[in-house]
């Protein structure tokens, strides 16, 4: 499953060594972490998230054959600490 979300991925994007992709599993149900470049997440979200939607489309589909539920996430780059206003 890594695999294959991971060659969709990486033709969509600019930055394709940017691209990273972890699986966490259970007993029934696999979720897969995507993380791309910034720049990149437009691209794999879609107009109205067209894209995104036909991917996990595609996985679900797959997943189903293997008796499994899937789950795609886009994990956003997390937020740095901002820096501290002087108020005067």
């Amino acid at each position: 499953m890594k695999e294959f979300v991971e060659y969709i991925v990486k033709n969509l994007v600019d930055n394709p060594d940017q691209v990273r992709i972890t699986e966490v599993g259970g007993t029934s149900t696999l979720i897969i972490e995507l993380s791309v470049e910034k720049s990149d997440i437009g691209k794999i979200i879609g107009k109205k998230g067209k894209t995104i939607n036909a991917i996990r489309t595609l996985l679900m589909s797959v997943a189903s054959r293997n008796g499994i539920r899937v789950n795609l996430e886009i994990l956003e780059e997390p937020k740095t600490a901002e820096q501290p206003v002087a108020s005067s």
